[in-house]
């Protein structure tokens, strides 16, 4: 009873959403990472991640799907709930899944969901001008929500591939206002994938709230990667994002204690990572 009460004075409290937001005033990076099961989780706390997302990325590296739009509400919720049992310190995020917003009363109903049958504290949607009604909506009801600009893997389809987006000067515009539109609406953190990093550190200085970034640049207000990735089990080509953290650490451990020491020092990414 009380956790939140009596794990306040602990050497390692659990990161809250005021964690997050002094971090960012602080200056001090935030170390992200996916995570899909209860023995990796209890690595990630181990290692001293911040915060950790139950993504759809587990369509691909998990189910092995080409893409993220086979992944159901009930995968995203088993996985949550798996990965609740194995944190304490870290801050739980769970992705809400293809077509499962695309009304506010459904992305209200899968939400809750994710918070009471998953154990997430907060949502990630992927986003655009055209979900600050869905945001506005969620936030307004005490839900936290993470945005999601940039490439958006459930919209590889439309957009025509895993492709950097916002180099032209036109869609960098759009990002932008999509960014600011979001924190008005209420988004809590916004997350930038794959952008060019001159757009990220702008996007980032332009915001009050946390940006966390994938292959967004180095000078967002964190980093996050899918674990499989940084551990090289992922086979085949990764993203020109990715690094190898099992290179010279021996354990998985190792490697994500590895990677956390390297986000929080901003070694990574370094530019052969960015865009």
């Amino acid at each position: 009873m009380y956790t939140q009460l009596q794990m306040r004075g602990a050497a390692r409290p659990p990161v809250t959403l005021s964690t997050l937001r002094k971090m960012r005033e602080d200056g001090e990076p935030i170390a992200a990472l996916t995570c899909y099961d209860a023995s990796f989780a209890a690595l990630v706390d181990e290692a001293g991640v911040d915060l950790a997302l139950v993504g759809d990325s587990l369509g691909m590296v998990v189910q092995g799907h080409d893409t993220t739009v086979p992944v159901t509400m009930d995968h995203i919720v088993y996985h949550t709930r798996a990965v609740a049992r194995g944190l304490s310190r870290p801050f739980l995020v769970a992705d809400l899944p293809f077509m499962s917003y695309a009304s506010t009363e459904q992305a209200l109903t899968n939400s809750v969901r994710l918070m009471q049958e998953g154990g997430a504290q907060m949502v990630k949607l992927e986003t655009g001008a055209e979900q600050l009604r869905i945001v506005e909506y969620l936030t307004g009801r005490d839900i936290a929500v993470c945005a999601h600009l940039g490439l958006k893997p459930q919209s590889v389809h439309k957009t025509g591939g895993f492709r950097v987006q916002g180099r032209e000067q036109e869609m960098a515009q759009k990002l932008m206002r999509d960014a600011r539109d979001l924190q008005s609406a209420g988004a809590d953190i916004i997350l930038l994938e794959c952008i060019p990093r001159d757009l990220g550190k702008a996007v980032t200085a332009e915001l009050d709230v946390p940006v966390i970034g994938i292959g967004a640049g180095p000078d967002t207000s964190g980093q996050i990667q899918v674990i499989y990735d940084i551990l090289d089990v992922t086979p085949g080509r990764k993203p020109r994002f990715v690094r190898d953290f099992m290179a010279g650490n021996g354990t998985p451990l190792g490697a994500l204690r590895a990677y956390v020491a390297a986000v929080k020092s901003r070694e990574y990414p370094a530019p052969e990572h960015c865009f």
